[in-house]
């Protein structure tokens, strides 16, 4: 190949020379190939590590066992499922313009996706809940989330969210009523979701708009709830307080801290994928004029979110810092290890 072949980033081609119906391919130079795929290779290595550090640090150390962290180690579960098998047949999608694993693959992988997704909305509001109690009813708290009500919903989620996820994707509800454009955009090659107005709107008001108001709801009263509880504690003044109220007082500061943080993971959350639940309205009003690679790229950057999640948690848990060096220097392999304090009063 000669040095002006080289410059150029495009040719047209099809996906499957072979095939009548095959859908056009888009061939980058080798240089844009290998920047994406050294770029979302890096992506996936720390939403995979990053995640499957949370999952060692709460599933070992016993100070962690707490209802909250059992939600967040479902959570990272989740994000790390994402990383490991859904990312990767898009990351090939997207640096190959084309899809070689086969339509049972590409259902497989679409309802895998939508799934996940659901899983992690779900989990954010069971974690909304579970810190509103913490901070606005501390001591009906331990009696209502214990750690069986906590398994029995984490189960409901993911059952739930796999229903979800496999039904409209094999039942092929999301084309009800647009077959004939469905079957006339199809092409061998191509793996994309596409939904009907009702099933796009549907889709984004439960998954996503719905969730993501109630939730937001849901903080602005735990913060609006923990400014009083610390004025009240400023008001009282430490050098009057019990033993006991002191005490209160740090527990209330730890739950409103936890609390904050992951209402910033639930912005997050929002903030990745804000655009492709607004495009996924959008496109079918349009009469689906939107390119694959835009909605892929947007859909790319939802994942993304599973690759933050563990990066909030090492800036803002100390408990996650402490579990990572304890982790890295291999002391996480001596006896009574996981008997490691790693919360402070």
């Amino acid at each position: 190949m000669n040095l002006n072949e080289n410059r150029i980033t495009k040719y047209t081609l099809v996906c499957y020379e072979s095939i009548n119906n095959s859908c056009p391919k888009q061939l980058y130079s080798v240089d844009n190939s290998l920047i994406t795929y050294i770029m979302m290779c890096i992506i996936i290595f720390v939403t995979v590590c990053g995640n499957l550090l949370v999952v060692i640090s709460i599933s070992h150390f016993r100070q962690l066992h707490t209802p909250t962290n059992y939600l967040i180690l479902s959570l990272a579960l989740v994000d790390l499922l994402l990383g490991g098998f859904v990312m990767p047949p898009l990351m090939a999608r997207i640096a190959e313009s084309c899809w070689y694993f086969g339509d049972f693959f590409c259902k497989f992988h679409l309802s895998s996706a939508i799934m996940l997704c659901t899983a992690s909305i779900i989990h954010l509001c069971l974690i909304s809940v579970d810190r509103y109690f913490a901070v606005c009813h501390p001591l009906r708290y331990r009696n209502i989330v214990s750690a069986l009500v906590t398994f029995i919903f984490i189960l409901i989620s993911w059952v739930l969210s796999a229903v979800l996820g496999f039904v409209i994707l094999f039942l092929e509800l999301n084309i009800k009523g647009i077959e004939e454009q469905y079957r006339n955009t199809k092409c061998v090659g191509s793996c994309y979701l596409m939904q009907n107005e009702a099933s796009g709107l549907a889709s984004s008001l439960f998954s996503f708009y719905i969730p993501g108001f109630v939730m937001i709801c849901i903080y602005l009263k735990i913060f609006a709830v923990a400014r009083r509880q610390a004025r009240a504690i400023r008001d009282t003044g430490h050098l009057n307080q019990t033993a006991e109220e002191k005490s209160r007082a740090a527990t209330s500061r730890r739950e409103t801290k936890a609390a904050k943080t992951l209402a910033i993971v639930l912005g997050v959350f929002l903030v990745c994928w804000f655009p492709f639940f607004l495009c996924n309205i959008i496109d079918p009003l349009l009469n689906h004029v939107m390119s694959p690679l835009f909605i892929e790229l947007l859909t790319w950057f939802g994942y993304m979110n599973s690759t933050f999640n563990p990066l909030v948690y090492g800036f803002f848990y100390s408990w996650f810092r402490k579990a990572l060096k304890i982790i890295a220097s291999g002391k996480i392999f001596h006896n009574n290890s996981s008997r490691t304090k790693l919360l402070t009063d």
